[in-house]
């Protein structure tokens, strides 16, 4: 059986289109999404709607739930105060991003697992107990293993952190679909992943990010311009 992850699209169109593409040529039996749908890009309302049009299952993404329950975003933001910037841009691009999606949209999003099992792997987005903490790619394997090797499949999937990797240890393979509309390595193609017969790849897909830039000054988002400056450089920067 082969299987899609598609995670962290964060309202790319463009980006979430050539993926679209690319799984016609995949093929693959079953598409399944990571989580964190709709923030911070030029479209978060198409992509939800046509996530739930595709009818993928997954499970609900760090910046999903700050749109539904902006208090755990507050939570989480309180740990850290000397980000404050960040964190007021942040909250002014979820603002934006809630009032389009309107409640019946925000309401799905509510209803998707923070975990999903499909054996031979299990799905998070970003560890199993948390949504919204991750370890890096190059976490020590007693850390990995400490998160994720409580999980009884011998696969685990997450994303959240925007950088693909695949690392396999004793008993358990932990694999990251990097992101569709926000690559955080580097490399401004889309990422996924694709499961065949249990073995884990990571498959990267050009889009054309010109027209995301393109759509993202248009739309109204606040902190556009800072977006933009993270697609063109596929990496994270402060606003």
């Amino acid at each position: 059986m082969r299987i899609a992850v598609v995670s962290d699209i964060h309202g790319n169109r463009s980006a979430f289109e050539a993926v679209l593409n690319d799984l016609r040529r995949a093929a693959p039996d079953l598409v399944m999404h990571g989580g964190d749908l709709a923030d911070s890009c030029s479209s978060p309302v198409d992509i939800v709607d046509r996530i739930r049009d595709l009818g993928w299952p997954g499970v609900v993404g760090n910046t999903d739930e700050m749109l539904f329950n902006p208090a755990a975003f507050e939570a989480f933001a309180a740990c850290s105060p000397q980000l404050a910037d960040l964190w007021s841009a942040i909250r002014e691009i979820a603002a934006w991003t809630r009032q389009g999606l309107g409640e019946e949209r925000l309401a799905w999003l509510r209803s998707l697992p923070r975990k999903r099992a499909q054996p031979p792997f299990t799905l998070v987005h970003a560890s199993p107990n948390d949504c919204w903490r991750a370890p890096p790619p190059d976490a020590p394997a007693e850390e990995l293993q400490k998160i994720f090797g409580g999980v009884s499949d011998s696969l685990v999937v997450h994303g959240h952190i925007h950088r693909p990797y695949i690392r396999k240890m004793a008993g358990v393979t932990i694999a990251n679909s990097g992101s569709v509309g926000l690559p955080y390595d580097g490399d401004p193609r889309a990422s996924y992943l694709l499961i065949d017969d249990g073995q884990p790849a990571i498959r990267r897909v050009e889009y054309d990010v010109q027209r995301e830039i393109a759509a993202l000054e248009g739309c109204g988002c606040p902190h556009a311009a800072w977006i933009i400056s993270m697609l063109q450089a596929a990496a994270p920067r402060m606003p």
